[in-house]
């Protein structure tokens, strides 16, 4: 059988959602699901679901983006009671060759596959040829990660940057910083840029202000998904605490992205990735984020040159995957392995 013809399975796996593919090398889809990752106790029951409905031949090379630290094939979900192991992947399913990479280095890989229209530009800024390149983005958690220029390609190094220590810009964000710490102790940027970081920020301002929640928004936060009602009565223009959090949540999420930015030098750019980004596109371009992004004082300057990317396709980190599963393919194969573990 050709290498274009082997079969490669891909995923994308999340605190809220999994994202399997099936595919031959050379890019053409074969079958593609979402699940409800806190429906199922693991990845493998995922995975034999999936393989059971659309059964292949023969599974050549996988690879799964995971949203938490690997080490030596193995991860644990940072947002689900979940453990990973590609080895007995690989057996269970008769893979000879899995992969497992942090959920930020499959977006980083997936960046290379996306057309110009999945990507909404915010800085256009001076673009280094083969600099260095950052991603980072809210969901469930938060995710960073950074790209380097090496014997012809990008490759990707996974990071656990969102977990550092939150740091106030201004006497709101000190207030913050004391409100959430006393309900979690250690509080990092994840604890404020993610969906439950945006109701954190909500209720900060609810409380500090002593403001009742109008009954429609109060209603629709406990009809479902309190973070996605915060964002759309905001967007909407319907309630203004609402509007209030999320203008809140724009400004530490631009901060961090330049924090980012000037910790891995990024001159070849910053990608905004994540769930919710494209949700608030028109939010994020109304220049809150950028101008938050480039408040770095004396490096203010450095940062109006760094280039700023919305990824508006939330299948990049699935596009990444894939794009490994397939090296897996090629000579040499096993040494990508190791340097992608």
């Amino acid at each position: 059988m050709s290498a274009i013809r082997k079969i490669l399975l891909a995923g994308d796996i999340g605190g809220t959602k999994t994202f399997l593919r099936f595919a031959k090398a050379g890019g053409d889809i074969l079958a593609e699901r979402r699940y409800d990752s806190q429906s199922y106790p693991g990845l493998d029951h995922i995975l034999a679901e999936f393989v059971q409905a659309h059964p292949p031949l023969f599974i050549h090379a996988a690879c799964f983006g995971v949203a938490g630290p690997v080490s030596e094939g193995r991860a644990e979900i940072t947002n689900l009671p979940w453990k990973i192991d590609a080895a007995a992947i690989g057996s269970q399913f008769g893979i000879p060759h899995v992969r497992l990479i942090n959920d930020f280095q499959a977006v980083a890989y997936g960046i290379e596959a996306l057309r110009p229209d999945d990507l909404a530009t915010l800085q256009t800024g001076e673009p280094q040829m083969h600099g260095v390149r950052a991603v980072i983005g809210a969901g469930t958690g938060l995710g960073e990660g950074f790209m380097v220029w090496r014997e012809g390609h990008y490759e990707a190094m996974p990071s656990e940057g969102s977990h550092a220590d939150f740091a106030p810009a201004d006497a709101q964000q000190i207030e913050l910083l004391r409100y959430l710490a006393r309900h979690h102790g250690h509080v990092s940027y994840e604890r404020l840029v993610s969906g439950a970081g945006l109701v954190s920020l909500f209720d900060f301002l609810r409380e500090t202000g002593d403001t009742e929640v109008a009954p429609d928004l109060r209603a629709a936060m406990e009809a479902g998904d309190s973070a996605a009602a915060i964002s759309r009565f905001a967007l909407g223009g319907a309630d203004r605490l609402a509007a209030e959090a999320l203008d809140l949540f724009i400004r530490i999420y631009g901060a961090e992205a330049g924090n980012l930015a000037l910790k891995v030098l990024a001159r070849g750019g910053v990608y905004v990735a994540g769930g919710i980004a494209p949700q608030i596109i028109g939010k994020l371009q109304e220049g809150e984020f950028l101008r938050a992004f480039g408040a770095k004082g004396r490096f203010a300057g450095l940062l109006a040159t760094i280039p700023v990317h919305v990824v508006l396709d939330p299948k990049v980190g699935l596009l990444g995957a894939a794009r490994v599963a397939e090296r897996c393919l090629a000579p040499g194969q096993a040494a990508v392995g190791r340097a992608l573990a």
